[in-house]
């Protein structure tokens, strides 16, 4: 049965037919065909997107739309084929994403099958799997380190996480469960000097513009599972003066309204030239 869920989608009058998408899918849902890259199989597209950031002429979009669930045994029938180094990326793809549910099902079906667990010595091991897979979308938990590496330590970073894209972020991360949640207009950080430390220091963050990115309402549902799957403390919205800007306001409102939760929002308008207009609990 379809049922709406996060798939990929490819212009095909920007795509050239590189194939760097079908390299970057791990699960083989993409293929070149006739000069083009093609989702094959709905089953196979686990909607995470780690196949974007591969894409030189951006022509791969997530978007919302009726679709075979995704099927982890179906993916397994493909990875074995491929042999334990195959397998490793995939299981190591799945957990750079947060996926536990899938690992457990890939994990599962290795069990049936008779199959060694390639990744089975580094996880006895504890070792981290944050850092393989697509890096414009893999999931880093950025909590317990020191701030940017280089530059002066006055200005260090203060970003807890990756990636804060919202069409990338996963609700499910542990750097977003029971945080203090920025949500921020993209032009925000541009105009507000102290950005880092006022705004992000301590809290998780998404960012998003509420007149230029497609698929809006996914990013209702993505606010909708931060506030009822992850529990988010408070909400900062963080927007421009400009009135286009006041649609991101609408959308975590609109969030709010229809979860189960309540959670104080708060919402701060950022001037074009730096200064704080208003500051509100809304």
């Amino acid at each position: 049965m379809k049922r709406k869920r996060q798939i990929i989608n490819i212009d095909e009058d920007n795509c050239d037919g590189c194939g760097n998408c079908v390299t970057g899918c791990h699960e083989g849902a993409l293929q070149v065909i006739d000069g083009k890259a093609r989702l094959v199989s709905d089953l196979l597209c686990d909607g995470l997107g780690a196949c974007i950031g591969e894409c030189p002429r951006g022509a791969l979009k997530i978007e919302e739309r009726p679709a075979e669930p995704y099927d982890e045994k179906k993916v397994m029938d493909g990875m074995v084929k491929h042999g334990a180094n195959t397998i490793k990326a995939h299981l190591k793809h799945l957990a750079d994403h947060g996926q536990k549910t899938f690992v457990r099902q890939a994990l599962e079906y290795l069990k049936e099958k008779g199959i060694a667990n390639p990744l089975e010595e580094e996880m006895a091991h504890g070792h981290d799997h944050g850092h393989g897979g697509c890096p414009g979308s893999r999931m880093m938990d950025l909590r317990e380190g020191d701030g940017a590496e280089q530059g002066d330590p006055g200005f260090k970073s203060q970003l807890r996480q990756w990636p804060v894209q919202l069409h990338l972020v996963s609700p499910m991360a542990p750097y977003f469960q029971k945080a203090d949640l920025v949500v921020a207009a993209d032009c925000t950080a541009f105009s507000y000097g102290n950005f880092h430390n006022d705004y992000i220091k301590g809290r998780s963050i998404v960012i998003a513009c509420p007149k230029l990115d497609d698929g809006q309402e996914i990013y209702v549902e993505k606010l909708q599972a931060l506030i009822e799957d992850a529990k988010v403390n408070t909400l900062t919205v963080l927007t421009m003066e400009v009135p286009c800007c006041g649609g991101l306001l609408a959308m975590v409102k609109q969030a709010a309204e229809a979860s189960k939760r309540k959670v104080p929002i708060k919402s701060v308008v950022i001037g074009i030239q730096g200064g704080i207009k208003s500051e509100d609990w809304v």
